[in-house]
C-alpha cells in the first residue's frame, strides 16, 4: 500500500495575532494509505473538524503541509479546487445544503462542475443514488419533499457522484434514529468495499467506529493522541478515559469479564463478536444446548 494523504508538521491557529488566538491543530504528522477506512475521534474542540477541513483544502494550514499523492495541495493555490474534487467532504447535517429543483440535479451538481457530462454524468448520479439507497423514482422529486433520512442520503450522494479518491464524512449519522444510523452506516461500508477508495469517518459513536474502521486517529487538545489499529486503540481504555473518551460498551463489558477471570479476549469490538465468543464459552462449559 502507498500513502494517499500525508500531513507533515501541520498546525492551524484561529485568530492568529489577536487576543482570541487559539491553536486548533498543533504540529501533526501522519499518513493515510490508499483504501483505508479511518475513524477520527476526539472530544468536542479537539481539532477533528479543523484537521479534516485542511485535508481537502477548505482551510489553509498556518504551518506544515498536506500532501495528496506526495504533492503539497497548496503548491499551486489556483488549483486547490481540483483537490476538493479528489478529496470529497460531507459536512454535518449536509441536507441543509440541498438547493436544486430535483434530487437528480442536486446529486449531479458537483460532478457536473468537475466536468462530467452526458452518459458519464448520468452513470455517476445513478451510481451514487444506488450506493445511498435512493430509489430511481425519488430522483425527479424536489429534495424538499424527501424525508429527513432521504435528504441526508441525497446530500451524501452528491459528494459520492464526484467520485473522489478520498471521502471524508463529518458525523454523517448525527441526528438520525437508530434504524437510520444503521442503514446509512451500512451503505457507507458497502460503498467503501465496492469502490475501494479511502474513507475518513469523524464520529462521536465509538460503536460505529469500532464496526467499520481499520485504524483510529485520536485527537486531544489539538494534538495527535493516538493513531493505530482499532483493536489497539480500544485496548487502551484507561488512556481514552483520561481524555474524556470511552471504548465501545461491549468492549468495556468484555474487559470487565476478563478482569474477573472469564477467559474472553479484551479486543472484542462488536456485539456480534461478543455473542459468538460467549456462546462458544458457554457451550464449552455445557451450559447451553
Amino acid at each position: 500500500m502507498s500513502a494517499v494523504l500525508e500531513v507533515k508538521n501541520l498546525s492551524f491557529v484561529y485568530g492568529k495575532g489577536t487576543p482570541f488566538e487559539k491553536k486548533a491543530v498543533d504540529n501533526l504528522s501522519l499518513s493515510v494509505e490508499k483504501g483505508e477506512f479511518i475513524g477520527v475521534i476526539g472530544h468536542t474542540g479537539s481539532g477533528k473538524s479543523t484537521l479534516v477541513q485542511m485535508l481537502n483544502g477548505l482551510i489553509k494550514p498556518s504551518e506544515g503541509q498536506v500532501l495528496l499523492d506526495g504533492r503539497d495541495i497548496w503548491s499551486e493555490p489556483k488549483k486547490i479546487r481540483q483537490v476538493r474534487f479528489r478529496v470529497g467532504m460531507v459536512f454535518q447535517y449536509p441536507e441543509y445544503q440541498l438547493f436544486e429543483d430535483t434530487v437528480y440535479k442536486d446529486i449531479a451538481f458537483g460532478a457536473a462542475n468537475k466536468g462530467l457530462t452526458g452518459a458519464a454524468l448520468d452513470a455517476a448520479v445513478r451510481g451514487a443514488a444506488r450506493f445511498t439507497g435512493l430509489r430511481d423514482d425519488l430522483l425527479e422529486k424536489s429534495p424538499f419533499d424527501l424525508s429527513g433520512g432521504e435528504k441526508r442520503r441525497a446530500a451524501i450522494a452528491g459528494v459520492m457522484a464526484m467520485e473522489p479518491e478520498v471521502l471524508i464524512l463529518d458525523e454523517p449519522t448525527a441526528g438520525l434514529d437508530p434504524m437510520g444510523r444503521e442503514i446509512l452506516l451500512s451503505q457507507i461500508v458497502n460503498y467503501h468495499k465496492e469502490r475501494g477508495n479511502t474513507i475518513l469517518l469523524v464520529s462521536h459513536s465509538m460503536e460505529d467506529i469500532a464496526r467499520v474502521a481499520d485504524r483510529i486517529l485520536v485527537m486531544n487538545h489539538a494534538r495527535l493522541h493516538a493513531f493505530d489499529t482499532t483493536e489497539r486503540v480500544f485496548a487502551q481504555g484507561a488512556s481514552l478515559d483520561a481524555i474524556g473518551l470511552r471504548v465501545p460498551q461491549v468492549t468495556r463489558i468484555m474487559q470487565l469479564l476478563r478482569q474477573r477471570g472469564v477467559d474472553v479476549p479484551e479486543s472484542i469490538l462488536t456485539v456480534d463478536e461478543a455473542l459468538s465468543v460467549l456462546s462458544a464459552l458457554l457451550k464449552k462449559e455445557g451450559k447451553i444446548w
